[in-house]
């Protein structure tokens, strides 16, 4: 899904960070990879757990006097040929759609932080690694990419690298903030593990919030330009966003492990799954079709 030229974007919607936590790879011997594939089945408490970020050789994240490069970011020109410039004007997008959706439900949005950093960052939720992968912190409402991240996603998952491939991450990171507002992401925590947990639940519904988001991009207006941030967008792209979603299913991840694939481990929800959430808030658009916690049978909306 491509910007329109037009659109035009803040650059201080994001925090950039990124060269301030350079340094040896995560793991000591054991690979980024890896532990971001044991966060995204287990979530991230379990690189805490094992100990594995302990001795990493990542430095704490120091001052940089050089200019952030998101500041170059100031129009759909660049969204549509810099990733950094991609997630700025993802996240203006949602935050145009989220805002005034949910006034409809009572709900006052607030704009969730968008922090970019490479190896290592300081959050509300302790310091984390590039190994955790995008994610949402509720205790300072940021989201957090290290762009090196979507590099992963199409090498080491077998995504397709475009443009709304990566616009669904974002989107689904947003998704765990309306969550946030709304009060369905705590059922992570109370219930997070298994093919029927409140983990997967809340996962599943942050990918329906994510197709959400989807199905009104087009339409919806960059407050300064007028115009929509976005294009209409084909079939391709639309399949690049599945093959997001399908990447990171639990099933698909312990299989590619283990050659195994225990449900009972899961806390984010199959391919099939997450293809299918993410398919229903795209076909509706609407806030209630996304009530995973009301399904019977998570396969199936």
């Amino acid at each position: 899904m491509s910007f329109n030229d037009n659109a035009r974007f803040d650059p201080s919607r994001v925090s950039d960070r990124r060269g301030r936590g350079r340094g040896a790879a995560v793991g000591g011997g054991v690979g980024g990879g890896l532990l971001l594939i044991l966060s995204l089945i287990f979530g991230p408490g379990v690189v805490d757990q094992l100990g594995l970020t302990e001795g990493t050789g990542v430095p704490q994240e120091q001052g940089s006097d050089a200019e952030p490069a998101i500041n170059a970011c100031l129009t759909g020109v660049q969204a549509n040929e810099q990733l950094d410039c991609r997630i700025l004007g993802t996240a203006e997008s949602l935050d145009s759609f989220w805002g005034p959706y949910l006034e409809q439900f009572g709900v006052r949005y607030t704009q969730p932080g968008v922090v970019l950093f490479t190896g290592q960052t300081d959050t509300g939720c302790g310091t984390a690694t590039s190994a955790v992968g995008p994610f949402y912190c509720p205790t300072d409402e940021q989201t957090y990419y290290d762009t090196a991240f979507f590099d992963e996603l199409v090498t080491q998952f077998g995504s397709s690298s475009g443009p709304l491939a990566q616009e669904y991450v974002v989107a689904h990171e947003f998704g765990h903030h309306i969550q946030n507002l709304i009060g369905t992401l705590g059922a992570a925590q109370q219930d997070p593990q298994g093919a029927e947990s409140g983990g997967v639940r809340v996962e599943l519904q942050a990918d329906c919030f994510a197709g959400m988001w989807a199905a009104h991009a087009i339409s919806v207006p960059d407050p300064e330009s007028g115009e929509p941030f976005l294009r209409s967008f084909s079939d391709t792209d639309l399949e690049d966003a599945l093959s997001a979603a399908s990447s990171v299913g639990d099933d698909r991840i312990q299989e590619s492990m283990s050659g195994l694939v225990d449900p009972e481990g899961w806390t984010h929800g199959s391919s099939s799954q997450r293809q299918a959430w993410f398919s229903q808030g795209y076909g509706t658009g609407d806030l209630e079709s996304c009530d995973t916690f009301a399904a019977r049978d998570l396969d199936t909306p």
